[in-house]
């Protein structure tokens, strides 16, 4: 594929390391090094990175079951693996639509290649930074009815942005862009756990994105002006656990999440 070329194989990719650690094969050795290496600095990474799927899995779920929604714009939607939004909420209402963004040439060539989605509703996706909120804004609304209440989906992609400010004003203008009744669902790692504080700063050195870890209170920042669905902005595997679920031990949270509803 053409996007082929563009991909740099010298400086592990944020989705590509992720992928890697949920046991994915769409990385190369730069990535699993990287892995390897948060894994062995921060163990808990791995499980981190599946509580956050699951988060993905009951928020969607919650939008299209509960709320009603029927489109959604993913920012950051990293590699495909099981429960994608498109799959997730298309299983529950075929008729929904999901717009993926991303900006790794190897999401790209997956995407086209699998992001297909269920013939009554569309998938599309998105070659775009999400520091490019005009660009990304304009693609989504070939696909998405921007008069529609719309399910903004921001997982592990604020802390892409190092400038805390300029973070801050991003989730502000997408989330400006949606109409009344849209919410955005949203959830970042946090700087509570010092070794995951380490490990993160040590992958930082060599990242091709680096990430910028920030306190639980910056992080429920991101949702001021929406009225926070319960139980709000808690850590990741407390959001609305499915009945039976085991609660993780009560010690350091390692990322935050939340719901938020545009009023």
């Amino acid at each position: 594929m053409d996007a082929e070329p563009r991909i740099d194989h010298t400086k592990p990719h944020s989705a590509r390391v992720w992928d890697y650690v949920l046991g994915g094969k769409d990385n190369y050795a730069v990535d699993r090094e990287a892995g390897d290496n948060l894994l062995r600095m921060f163990p808990d990474f791995a499980q981190v990175a599946r509580l956050q799927r699951e988060f993905l899995h009951r928020a969607v779920t919650y939008l299209v079951a509960e709320v009603g929604i029927r489109q959604f714009l993913d920012i950051g939607t990293g590699l495909p693996t099981a429960n994608n939004t498109h799959e997730v909420a298309q299983r529950l209402a075929p008729e929904c639509r999901v717009v993926y963004v991303d900006n790794d040439p190897l999401v790209l060539a997956h995407a086209r290649a699998l992001l297909a989605g269920r013939p009554e509703g569309m998938t599309d996706y998105i070659d775009a930074d999400v520091r490019d909120p005009a660009t990304i804004l304009e693609g989504a609304a070939r696909t998405l009815d921007f008069s529609q209440p719309i399910g903004l989906m921001m997982l592990s992609i604020v802390g892409q942005v190092p400038d805390s400010g300029l973070a801050a004003d991003l989730v502000r203008r997408y989330v400006a862009a949606l109409p009344s009744g849209s919410h955005l669902a949203l959830s970042d790692g946090v700087n509570v756990n010092p070794a995951l504080v380490e490990a993160v700063t040590f992958y930082n050195q060599g990242a091709a994105f680096p990430y910028t870890l920030r306190s639980p209170e910056q992080v429920g920042h991101y949702f001021e002006g929406l009225d926070l669905v319960e139980p709000g902005v808690v850590s990741t595997p407390l959001w609305r656990p499915r009945a039976g679920t085991e609660q993780p031990p009560s010690a350091v949270i390692s990322a935050v999440c939340g719901v938020g509803r545009k009023p």
